[in-house]
């Protein structure tokens, strides 16, 4: 299957996997807090988004204390960060699910960034993307581990005519900072 060239504007969907997160005794799953490496990782995933042009119009994170904190790390790396809603769908959302609250997005939003958890955002990106540059689709069928980021774009009048193989999967990083 290829992407199809839809009519409208071209319109970006940045998908970035929560940072790595600690498993401490005692605290529920959505609670949990993100590890020393997924402190290290999230600013860099905000500067590579910024490196990469990739910047949102506005950003929809997941409730959980891990996505939220993936973003303000990732967002402050950037001058001035857009509007984030912070949606409770999307937690331990299924592709379905998460396309749901996409379809939701304001027209006037060009990219938008989608902050959340596996294996969701995985399936996600696998059933939008229709086709990928070099090799970025079987990236994602590997491994899309914590702090990767894919990036789709689509031409498309509103959100809410995404859909399933309409998104060419033009990159796919992975955030990684240096122990101190």
């Amino acid at each position: 299957m290829t992407a199809r060239i839809g009519a409208g504007p071209l319109r970006r969907l940045v998908v970035l996997r929560h940072a790595k997160s600690a498993w401490p005794d005692g605290v529920a799953d959505h609670e949990r807090p993100l590890a020393p490496r997924g402190h290290r990782d999230a600013p860099v995933a905000g500067r590579m988004l910024a490196g990469a042009d990739c910047l949102p119009d506005l950003a929809l994170c997941s409730t959980a204390a891990r996505a939220r904190a993936t973003w303000e790390l990732a967002s402050a790396e950037w001058g001035t960060p857009p509007p984030v809603r912070h949606d409770r769908r999307l937690y331990a959302a299924d592709a379905a699910d998460l396309l749901a609250v996409v379809h939701e997005a304001p027209p006037e939003v060009k990219t938008l960034l989608l902050v959340g958890h596996n294996p969701g955002l995985e399936d996600l990106v696998l059933e939008l993307a229709g086709d990928g540059l070099d090799d970025t689709l079987d990236q994602v069928g590997t491994k899309f581990p914590t702090s990767a980021i894919a990036v789709l774009a689509w031409h498309g009048p509103a959100w809410r005519d995404l859909a399933p193989g309409t998104a060419l999967l033009t990159d796919v990083m992975v955030a990684r900072g240096r122990k101190r």
